[in-house]
């Protein structure tokens, strides 16, 4: 299989300052492993895993299990090591949640028919794990659900943007950290790239993750959760958007550096507009980062807002918009890379009781 190679010079990390903020890297070598992220790679990706075979990867199903081996040999092929025993998954059978339906306007008597069943199904979760150099015990977690509805009747809920674009970003993510660590240019602190099942059946792999961690919830230093990041959503005109949500909730640091890489490297406006605990269409609540939030570590959640097709099976691939997934998942790294790479790990100032 094809595979991406980068050649940079090896320069030691620099601090320099902007205003309050410090960021830690050489703008140089986090942009140049950034724009290892394209487009090409994230429609090759997601052409699989929207694709009518995976009959809409509904967790417990064949398509699921069919998306769980392709994310898997995508690890492998980028030369990331099982993280124990030969196994990239982390199994769980748990009984099926509540739906938490972003939305009034989804295909209702369809998705109430998917999950009136509370039977126990069985996932799995993808993990990832690029192990850091001085603070290796110390992790971030990038997550995306790589599950979607399913086929039901003769219907095929193929998830394209809910949330194929989110797990080919991280896909693509976890490839630029092993090209970095590679070229002797790894991260300092570990990074573990998780792409979950069970989302739509009430957070499931995540929340599983989360009671039993593979490495510990007190080492992780953030969450960044990527969600819906390929359509332009109702409200909105202009593409060059992301929303989001929970930056700010528990570590006032985390949304300063968020702000800062942004405005650095990529230019997106960040749209605050859903990140509210008392939002009505409740956000912070309804995405894999809510897991990690209510365990008080810190989260970001990137999602570009409800459309005509979310939970529809008109939610097709050719309605994405690959060259927003492209930003969002450069946005995502370079965040990711300047967490894993500061020399003091983020402030949790705003932690809420348990």
């Amino acid at each position: 299989m094809w595979k991406k190679t980068l050649t940079l010079l090896l320069i030691p990390f620099l601090s320099y300052s902007q205003e309050n903020i410090k960021l830690c890297q050489v703008p140089h070598i986090s942009e140049s492993y950034s724009e290892t992220i394209l487009v090409a790679d994230l429609k090759r990706h997601l052409n699989i895993l929207a694709s009518d075979s995976l009959e809409g990867r509904e967790t417990g199903k064949a398509g699921q299990k069919m998306a769980a081996d392709y994310i898997m040999n995508h690890f492998k092929d980028i030369d990331i090591p099982p993280y124990k025993k030969n196994t990239y998954y982390q199994k769980f059978k748990v009984k099926s949640g509540k739906h938490l339906c972003k939305c009034d306007d989804c295909d209702v008597s369809l998705v109430k028919k998917i999950f009136k069943n509370k039977k126990k199904i069985k996932g799995e979760n993808v993990l990832g794990y690029i192990e850091g150099t001085d603070l290796k015990d110390e992790l971030i977690i990038i997550t995306a659900h790589y599950d979607h509805l399913g086929k039901h009747d003769s219907l095929i809920f193929n998830g394209a943007d809910d949330d194929g674009s989110g797990t080919v970003a991280a896909m693509e993510i976890a490839e630029a950290f092993m090209l970095a660590k590679k070229a002797g240019n790894g991260p300092r602190r570990s990074v573990l790239i998780m792409p979950v099942s069970g989302e739509e059946k009430g957070l499931l792999g995540s929340k599983y993750y989360a009671d039993n961690p593979i490495y510990p919830l007190e080492s992780t230093v953030a969450n960044l959760n990527i969600d819906m990041i390929g359509r332009i959503g109702d409200f909105k005109d202009n593409p060059n958007y992301v929303y989001l949500i929970g930056s700010d909730m528990l570590s006032t640091e985390l949304h300063d550096i968020s702000e800062e890489v942004n405005k650095k490297h990529i230019g997106l406006e960040l749209d605050y507009t859903f990140n509210k605990e008392d939002d009505p269409n409740r956000y912070y609540y309804r995405s894999d980062h809510y897991n990690f939030a209510k365990n008080n570590i810190p989260v970001i959640f990137y999602f570009n807002g409800i459309h005509e097709d979310y939970h529809k099976a008109t939610d097709t691939i050719e309605k994405i918009n690959f060259q927003k997934i492209e930003t969002i998942a450069r946005l995502v790294f370079l965040t990711a890379w300047e967490l894993a790479n500061r020399d003091e790990r983020i402030v949790v100032d705003k932690a809420s009781e348990k």
